[in-house]
């Protein structure tokens, strides 16, 4: 098995449940890991920028639920690298406007 990852993409985006989060934005990164079977007469690879492109693209959308998002982008994963016998994905909301100090808050996806 090849697994082929692309992590730490951070993104700006006006997502989330509450209205301050529409105005003043959340940052978000997100990694994206992909797994193909590999044999001897094949050696599958991934376009790193395709997950990068389809990952800004879906994060660009607004929305309220990180786990739409991670639906989203791993269907779209999904149809563009055909090969891929499981995709991750994990969306991170770092700094989420709570009481106290969290790191982040995170939804994640593989199948």
């Amino acid at each position: 098995m090849l697994t082929v990852s692309l992590h730490g993409i951070l993104i700006q985006a006006p997502i989330g449940l509450y209205t301050q989060e529409h105005i003043l934005g959340n940052s978000f990164e997100v990694d994206v890991d992909i797994w193909f079977a590999v044999t001897s007469d094949t050696w599958p690879y991934a376009d790193y920028t395709i997950i990068h492109d389809v990952v800004h693209t879906h994060m660009a959308q607004p929305g309220l639920l990180l786990e739409e998002f991670v639906k989203h982008i791993h269907h779209s994963l999904k149809e563009k690298i055909t090969d891929a016998e499981k995709v991750r994905v994990a969306i991170k909301k770092l700094h989420p406007p709570m009481k106290g100090e969290v790191k982040y808050a995170q939804v994640c996806y593989e199948g």
